[in-house]
């Protein structure tokens, strides 16, 4: 019985570091769960502007990730992806900086495969330049 009571008393008196880390799980949007290939810069800025709008960022919506479709299936000859000039006429560093003006973080999917599910180009071989 003291050996139960002990390890009940460590167990209700132990510390966790308190350093903000953890309180709440990290969330975001990514656009394929409404989307889709059906993507734009446009869509992308409206988004982060409804998810800053409706106070979602200071619940814990950290995050916005663009999901396949962004880019092309070529690559530039010294390897680069090329967004896709419809859908992103600005490319990819306007967008991000639209992003994180908004206190939001940027994220950008690629695939470990030659190419996406999409058939864009994937990452295989590009790891260094795509990250």
């Amino acid at each position: 019985m003291a050996k139960g009571f002990i390890l009940a008393a460590i167990a209700t008196t132990s510390l966790a570091l308190e350093n903000g880390l953890g309180r709440t799980p990290q969330m975001g949007w990514n656009t394929w769960n409404k989307f889709g290939c059906n993507i734009s810069e446009q869509l992308i800025k409206d988004s982060v502007d409804t998810i800053v709008g409706l106070g979602l960022d200071k619940l814990g919506y950290k995050y916005v990730n663009l999901d396949d479709c962004w880019h092309l299936l070529e690559r530039t000859d010294d390897g680069h992806t090329i967004p896709d000039p419809e859908r992103f006429p600005n490319g990819m560093k306007p967008l991000g900086d639209y992003i994180h003006a908004n206190g939001l973080n940027f994220g950008i999917y690629s695939s470990s495969g030659t190419m996406t599910c999409a058939h864009r180009a994937g990452s295989l071989g590009y790891e260094s330049i795509d990250a």
